[in-house]
């Protein structure tokens, strides 16, 4: 023979009358939610970053107008010392 669990959680469940729920509204209680400050810098912080655009136009623009017209120079030397500097980092 087959138990199946969920015909007896159903069966727990509505052995609840809906008159409980009343009792609770009737107990005159209200829920209060407090944000702190840091809680509301941080909203502030993701609403920023929401509102912020994906790609910084203003920086990668005038990159890649550069590169298009072939005239994007890119130092070895400065590129290597950077590489090196952010392998040194990790």
């Amino acid at each position: 023979m087959k138990i199946n669990p969920y015909i007896q959680v159903q069966q727990v469940y509505n052995t609840k009358k809906a008159g409980t729920a009343k009792k609770a509204e009737s107990a005159g209680r209200k829920d209060d939610v407090v944000i702190s400050d840091f809680g509301r810098e941080i909203q502030v912080a993701k609403q920023a970053v929401a509102n912020a655009p994906d790609v910084r136009y203003d920086v990668t623009e005038p990159i890649r107008t550069a590169v298009n017209n072939g005239t994007y120079n890119v130092s070895g030397e400065k590129f290597a010392d950077k590489l090196l500097r952010a392998a040194g980092e990790i």
